[in-house]
């Protein structure tokens, strides 16, 4: 009993004397203030000069400009990794001067005088919110952090040990490029880094390179470059040769923003620029969504509803619908005000995480795609998506991709197979793009491609015609296990303009093709082209969203789990014996 009360005394004691401290630290901090300026920093965007605490408080970001300064090796530490959870990794390992070059063994040592490193790279294991990760820091500091065989051995070890304990890897990339003094050394170590992280890919675990300024030469050549999932920090420089190296090339000035995040975003090799802010959730979001997981159902019981019956207002209009005519469902298909993809996406999964690019030339605007969750199980979505209105419509091409659409949803469909996530296709397009520049692509190779790999993937893939079903255009993307279709959609080899024009030289003709081409839901049941019809309830507009998310979302969970139990091989065969039997 004594013992209980000199517990509580003490908690006493320390309760009274906080505030006091409190108030202390307050005074001493408030003569700290009106002795000493505060520390400042000149921005070297804007040229103003900040206040240093705040910018170090507003994660080293110009609070007037939005510049991003470049960050410490420690200070990136702090900011992803959850509190004393780094452990480091290969600081044994020295630096050789390969080439014998003069001076630089000193260069070496001045430089980890300077910043207190090792070398130019950082790598170890932490923890992001609870999950486990090895992560790599390059710090501009060292050297403009190029790359050494150091760097590259550090790199490669952490890699290897990361495939051993099955753990994913995130690098921060930074760096000049190669490091001189080593020459033909350095070099070796791009394939280096590239070899160990394609065995790390073979084992099926999950690598996330974070580009940050600046990212070029041989480090962009390699390592940087082979993310599952890539991201930028806004305004970082990334490329292979430099501005400055590339305008004394050509003899040409580069354009604005040459080169920076935001190009490549555009240009197909970058899945999502992030804010600073945003960074260690976005990593979080992402470690979680590419844990392994069993089957194809893994469904949240606490996130499931199992109500997927319509509102009664839906009921109510669906008993009083009139049945349309085929070229009524053509017309319908192709309403300005039809649900889009991103309407199902947006009402049927959770977490949505849109990722970007076809690695190769651009992103296209006209597929949207990346992974969410089906009430707990993750899953890969790709919608083609028209756009909503006439502005919307004209940035996302009406609807009809390009080549880099179709290979931006082929590499997702490919990271799926990888990571065992099931996929699921929306599709509403008049047709592929058939522009001069598709053709100058590849769009007929392309489409090919996806129908060739689509075959043989080794996951579920389910396919939902929600609108136009245009030709080769939409096929690419409908190489399912099962293919659904809204029941005013439509899925053709050819418009019924198109349709008559060829063969009766007439495109007035079109409602009389739309009635014998049997391009309807219903009509494709009966011929066993798709496996169910989904109801509208009316007409799929916004009033319906509910309803038809409802149902659809139901269905596809009685999907999965008809999944549940089978092989990756049998998956595959299933579909290929769906499409051998036409």
């Amino acid at each position: 009993m004594a013992a209980f009360f000199l517990k509580k005394k003490k908690e006493v004691t320390e309760t009274v004397e906080e505030p006091q401290k409190t108030v202390e630290a307050a005074k001493k901090e408030a003569e700290t203030v009106n002795t000493e300026p505060p520390a400042t920093i000149v921005c070297p965007a804007c040229g103003r000069e900040i206040n240093k605490k705040t910018a170090e408080k507003n994660k080293y970001v110009c609070y007037e400009c939005g510049n991003y300064f470049r960050v410490r090796t420690k200070n990136r530490i702090r900011m992803v990794a959850d509190k004393d959870t780094f452990e480091p990794w290969f600081e044994e390992l020295e630096s050789k001067n390969p080439l014998d070059f003069p001076g630089y063994p000193e260069k070496i040592k001045a430089a980890q005088e300077k910043t207190g490193l090792h070398e130019a790279v950082t790598v170890g294991k932490c923890r992001i919110y609870g999950l486990e990760t090895v992560i790599g820091v390059c710090d501009a500091r060292f050297m403009m952090s190029s790359m050494g065989h150091v760097v590259g051995e550090k790199i490669a070890l952490a890699v290897e040990r990361a495939t051993e304990l099955s753990l994913p890897v995130i690098l921060f990339c930074c760096s000049g490029g190669a490091r001189m003094q080593e020459g033909i050394v350095s070099l070796m170590q791009m394939a280096k880094t590239a070899a160990a992280l394609k065995k790390h890919s073979e084992a099926g675990l999950l690598y996330v390179p974070v580009l940050t300024d600046p990212t070029t030469g041989g480090v962009t050549a390699s390592f940087a470059m082979l993310g599952d999932i890539i991201l930028a920090e806004p305004g970082a420089l990334i490329g292979f040769a430099g501005p400055r190296v590339i305008e004394q090339t050509i003899g040409e000035k580069l354009p604005e923003g040459f080169q920076r995040a935001q190009f490549q975003l555009e240009h197909g090799f970058v899945d999502a620029i992030v804010e600073r802010k945003d960074l260690k959730m976005t990593l979080y979001r992402i470690l979680k969504m590419h844990q392994k997981t069993e089957g194809y159902a893994n469904f949240d019981p606490l996130r499931s509803d199992d109500c997927y019956e319509p509102t009664e207002v839906m009921k109510e209009r669906a008993t009083k619908a009139q049945p349309l005519s085929a070229w009524e469902k053509v017309r319908a298909a192709r309403r300005a005000d039809r649900l889009a993809s991103v309407d199902y996406i947006d009402n049927i999964f959770d977490d949505f995480m849109e990722f970007h690019g076809d690695r190769q030339f651009a992103d296209d605007p006209a597929i949207v795609g990346g992974v969410a969750y089906l009430d707990g199980q993750p899953v890969t979505v790709i919608g083609i998506h028209k756009g909503k209105d006439l502005k919307d419509c004209m940035r996302h091409n009406y609807g009809m991709p390009s080549p880099e659409g179709y290979r931006k949803a082929l590499r997702l469909m490919k990271q799926a197979e990888k990571f065992n996530r099931p996929i699921i296709t929306f599709v509403n397009t008049s047709g592929a793009f058939c522009g001069k520049e598709a053709e100058e692509r590849g769009q007929g190779e392309a489409i090919a491609r996806n129908l060739y790999e689509m075959s043989a993937i080794k996951v579920p893939i389910l396919c939902l015609m929600i609108g136009e079903g245009g030709s080769g255009g939409a096929l690419a993307l409908s190489v399912g296990n099962e293919v659904w279709m809204l029941e005013n959609a439509t899925y053709s080899v050819l418009s019924p303009e198109g349709f008559a024009s060829i063969l009766w030289k007439d495109g007035k003709r079109a409602k009389e093709a739309s009635e014998v081409m049997k391009i309807t839901a219903h009509d494709l049941y009966a011929l066993n082209i798709v496996e169910q019809v989904i109801p509208e309830y009316g007409t799929a507009d916004e009033k319906a969203c509910e309803s038809i998310s409802r149902y659809m979302k139901g269905h596809m969970k009685e999907f999965l789990e008809r999944q549940n139990g089978k092989t990756g091989e049998q998956l595959a065969e299933e579909r290929y014996a769906r499409f051998r039997a036409f």
